[in-house]
């Protein structure tokens, strides 16, 4: 790719885009990584000042952190688009990248930057995820685990084929994640993709 990129790299939570995201950084060149874990302290203040118990799916949490974490990465992102050529979020975008409207309005903002959008969606069995949330022991999931089903109810899994720009061949790139064997093939055709010229 020549051109600028933002790449989004985005699923349900535990399908595996920190791992991805890492290599991806890891192996390409001139990219920026930001992950938006790493507010996550930040937000456990809030939680703290407030009074509240940190529950990342309580109504607080969306209510009063949730849009505010996605403000500060993306503002973290414009900030680096305009010195390197590839930016990388890693985030589950869960509303954003099925709104229509703010993929637009970002693709917009993306043009005056002379830079492109690409997401990478990784496409795991909810099963895997549920496997892959219990073996990492994260505090952030707790009412996730107590309430697998219902926390489930509100999860969709589907690839997000709204976001295919038929003029970008690049827009929307799929990862499997299932098995380690699909994780690696698929790495290999990400890395072509954004190695291309």
């Amino acid at each position: 790719m020549k051109e600028k990129r933002l790449i989004f790299v985005t699923s349900p939570p535990a399908c595996g885009k920190t791992r991805l995201s890492k290599k991806l950084a890891t192996e390409l060149k001139h990219i920026v990584y930001l992950d938006k874990d790493t507010l996550i302290p930040l937000s456990k203040q809030i939680f703290k000042v407030a009074g509240e118990p940190y529950n990342r799916s309580s109504p607080f949490f969306e209510k009063e952190i949730r849009d505010v974490e996605y403000d500060v990465i993306m503002d973290l992102a414009f900030e680096a688009i305009k010195y390197e050529d590839l930016v990388m979020v890693n985030a589950p975008f869960t509303k954003e990248i099925r709104d229509d409207a703010y993929i637009a309005a970002l693709r917009a903002k993306l043009q005056e930057y002379g830079a492109k959008l690409s997401v990478v969606w990784i496409v795991t069995d909810p099963e895997v995820c549920h496997q892959r949330m219990i073996d990492r022991g994260s505090d952030r999931d707790t009412w996730k685990l107590a309430h697998w089903e219902e926390y489930l109810s509100t999860v969709n899994f589907t690839i997000p084929e709204n976001l295919i720009d038929p003029e970008d061949e690049f827009s929307l790139l799929l990862y499997y994640n299932s098995t380690d064997e699909m994780a690696a093939e698929s790495f290999q055709k990400l890395m072509k993709a954004f190695e291309e010229e």
